[in-house]
């Protein structure tokens, strides 16, 4: 097992109220990078909260061939390096192939299972075997419970490191929903708890190009919503893509978060999870009441 992540993985389970993932989709340039990373860790420091920077080496899965992807494997893992070392943050970034995992796992301190992803055998047992944090987003088109079975793979390979997240599941075409009992049914894995509160309002493939073709669309608006409903019954993390320029974001932009608002945002949620017992199951009391 790799000591540093054993210790950054308890660190996060332990985080109180929750701690963060969060930074721009996809790796757009190193300055634009570093930039983002400078301000997200400004402002996690003044609220107290913990942050592993997130950014996209590629983005392999786009709606279509047109869309932005990033710089690659090789140039997106030495920008990554370059967060680590001048902002001295953990970051997290996603694989898509069994031959990334290596090299990722020697920048990367969390590795991201995509939600298309996360029932494929090979790429979980891969990730796990870099000793890295795991975090498995569940496919759109997954029950909880197969959750469940994601975790056991990585645990089966050698790597207790595993957290899963919830993103939304199909809604009929071009949209999803976010199910507040899956935060409870997906405790059932055994580990730490994360809600995608950017990509869960995506629209998939709900936004027509100029010149053909379409993107995915989002509910911007409505990211405050799932992100308060996420606090209220307890998850350990929130996972949240955020832009300092979101309506010229070359990807996802409709489901990134202003960094502008970010702190206002923050500060409510951490007010939520101060109040909320949402980590603890109320005990049910059925014997019959008496006066």
């Amino acid at each position: 097992m790799d000591a540093a992540s054993v210790a950054l993985y308890g660190q996060l389970k332990a985080a109180q109220p929750f701690f963060l993932l969060a930074g721009p989709n996809v790796i757009e340039s190193e300055e634009h990078v570093l930039k983002m990373a400078k301000h997200l860790k400004g402002i996690t420091t003044k609220l107290g909260v913990p942050l592993v920077f997130k950014s996209s080496f590629d983005k392999a899965n786009r709606t279509s061939s047109k869309s932005f992807r990033g710089p690659g494997l090789e140039e997106g893992l030495k920008v990554l390096e370059k967060v680590k070392a001048i902002y001295d943050l953990p970051v997290v970034t996603d694989v898509h192939e069994s031959h990334q995992c290596e090299a990722v796992g020697r920048v990367a301190d969390i590795i991201q299972i995509p939600a298309f992803l996360c029932r494929q055998t090979d790429l979980l047992v891969a990730a796990a075997k870099t000793g890295k944090i795991i975090n498995i987003k569940k496919g759109q088109f997954c029950a909880p419970s197969v959750m469940v079975n994601s975790a056991e793979k990585i645990r089966l390979a050698g790597n207790q490191n595993v957290m899963v997240c919830e993103r939304g599941t199909m809604f009929g075409y071009n949209d999803l929903i976010v199910d507040p009992r899956n935060f409870e049914w997906l405790r059932e894995a055994n580990c730490p708890v994360v809600a995608d509160v950017t990509h869960a309002l995506q629209q998939p493939a709900g936004r027509k190009l100029d010149g053909g073709g379409v993107a995915s669309g989002g509910l911007r608006e409505l990211i405050p919503c799932i992100a308060r409903t996420s606090v209220a019954v307890g998850v350990d993390g929130i996972f949240m893509e955020v832009h300092d320029d979101p309506l010229n974001a070359p990807c996802d932009g409709p489901t990134q978060w202003p960094l502008r608002n970010l702190e206002e945002l923050l500060e409510e949620l951490i007010a939520i999870a101060r109040v909320t017992k949402g980590k603890k199951p109320l005990k049910i009391d059925l014997t019959p009441f008496q006066e």
